[in-house]
């Protein structure tokens, strides 16, 4: 009887070798270019499998009952795998997560509730806070160890990625329910649904997710929406009752941006502002807050993910706007473009430009790019935008920047930076967050964690401190937190939590 032919094994080592060069050459290189290095590196893998699938079945030598067992066991995996689990969407890294195909969603159910009293409230009545620029600044957290935070509603929401908007004792969102696009008004103290308005509208996409993503504006009795696929709604606060509607991608030639409309309207006096992205001076948009009616527009670039947002930048109130491949300063008074600076990528672009002084705005996105210094002055009467620096040590791919006693701090890539925007130069980097978000609140920052965590950090340019931990979420989240007085609501496209947490007042 013939001796078995013995395991031809050099060509095995030789595809894991040749891997692990190629993940080598992928991650060793400092490209900052994170999500682009995961695909590559998911990709090599998946490549390596299947040519070890390969080499089992046809150049190892292996005996016909162990290639059998292999291809079976390799054939049942594909198939449990198949019909048991569904891609439910992907990190900030363009990490695919899984779920059960069975899983199922249940909006507006009260899972937790409980009674609250003396509680401080306050409004918060738009993204990113009063002023749009993610700070509270006239109060200060009490000590999450001594007083640590109590969970006063938890309930199921709808997919999306919008956060909570609060006036009195109302707090709006936005949800995808079925085939519907909702906004939907909870009762702030006890997490009780209100009302519901639905359009029949979708989006969803493997790598943006499903639902909605703009946060609602609450101005006086109206509430304001921004759908993803452009349909632009004026509600009552109170009662969900609808007082006008149109569609800003069709009535200004807009086209839909890959992962959808993600910007939040902007109230001005009797104005609010949206950005469709159309062209012919129809990028940035203003109608009447009370009719609908066309104001003006201005601008010419494709919407980006940011929202229009209200500064005084070089002597003048203006609004700036991070378009898809340009950021811009227009006149709030008839829309037109006051400055204008090409930004080297079409697509991602979503955290808000931030005035640091005077006459210089700082702006950042991911994917590669990094952070640029832009001084913003006047000759002749005309604007001028100069580059400062620009400096890859800050990419803020989704969360937004807080400027905060001369230092900047934000997430590098999902890493927390602290950087000096007088001279681009890092202070320190530290804490993986991942893609979450960010809220100052006087000296301290409250971290929204990419998988659902809540981290409480003191602000300090010297080093990273971890002041608290908190475990409110479970699951991927990209939606901001908001502090609504002591009423802390966060959420993702699973669950919403409000918690109450101890303030002091009257500080920074």
């Amino acid at each position: 009887m013939k001796d078995p032919k013995p395991t031809r094994l050099g060509l095995l080592y030789t595809i894991l070798l040749l891997s692990t060069i190629a993940l080598a050459y992928i991650w060793i290189p400092s490209t900052g270019h994170r999500q682009m290095n995961v695909m590559l590196t998911i990709s090599t893998v998946v490549v390596a499998i299947l040519l070890i699938f390969i080499w089992a079945m046809a150049f190892a030598r292996l005996p016909g009952g162990i290639r059998l067992r292999i291809a079976g066991a390799f054939m049942l995996f594909l198939i449990l795998a198949f019909s048991t689990l569904r891609i439910r969407g992907v990190t900030g890294d363009l990490v695919p997560i899984l779920a059960w195909r069975w899983s199922e969603q249940s909006f507006g159910t009260v899972l937790f509730s409980s009674e609250v009293s003396g509680v401080q409230t306050q409004d918060f009545p738009q993204f990113l806070g009063p002023y749009r620029n993610g700070t509270i600044g006239d109060k200060e957290l009490i000590s999450w160890e001594s007083n640590p935070p109590k969970e006063v509603w938890r309930i199921k929401v709808g997919e999306g990625w919008a956060a909570f908007a609060v006036s009195g004792q109302i707090a709006v969102t936005q949800e995808q329910r079925g085939e519907e696009e909702c906004v939907v008004a909870y009762d702030l103290a006890t997490g009780e649904q209100l009302w519901v308005h639905a359009d029949e509208a979708r989006y969803a996409s493997a790598l943006g997710g499903v639902g909605p993503r703009a946060t609602p504006t609450i101005d006086e009795d109206r509430v304001y929406t921004i759908g993803s696929t452009g349909l632009f709604n004026c509600l009552d606060v109170e009662t969900g009752s609808l007082h006008w509607s149109k569609n800003i991608l069709d009535e200004n030639s807009g086209r839909q941006p890959e992962w959808g409309l993600a910007g939040s309207p902007l109230i001005l006096d009797k104005l609010v502002i949206v950005s469709p992205g159309g062209s012919a001076d129809r990028s940035l948009v203003a109608y009447s807050k009370d009719t609908g009616a066309f104001v003006w527009g201005g601008g010419t670039v494709r919407a980006g993910y940011s929202s229009p947002s209200l500064h005084t930048v070089a002597g003048r109130e203006q609004i700036l706007i991070f378009n898809g491949g340009s950021v811009a300063g227009h006149d709030p008074a008839d829309g037109k473009v006051l400055w204008e600076v090409d930004w080297p990528l079409t697509y991602g672009c979503v955290a808000q430009p931030l005035p640091i002084s005077e006459n210089r705005v700082f702006v950042s996105t991911g994917y590669g790019i990094g952070c640029k210094l832009f001084e913003i002055s006047t000759e002749n009467g005309q604007f001028r935008a100069d580059l400062l620096y620009e400096t890859p040590r800050l990419k803020a791919k989704f969360a937004n920047f807080v400027h905060y006693e001369g230092y900047i701090y934000g997430l590098d890539d999902g890493v927390f930076v602290c950087l000096d925007p007088e001279t681009g130069q890092r202070k320190w980097k530290r804490g993986r967050y991942g893609h979450g978000q960010i809220l100052r609140v006087g000296g301290k920052l409250i971290v929204q964690t990419e998988d659902g965590e809540i981290v409480l950090v003191e602000l300090n340019p010297e080093k990273l401190i971890e002041l608290a931990k908190l475990p409110a979420l479970n699951s991927k989240t990209w939606n901001n937190p908001i502090l609504a007085g002591s009423l802390m609501i966060v959420r993702n496209d699973r669950e919403a939590v409000c918690y109450e947490v101890g303030l002091e007042d009257d500080a920074i």
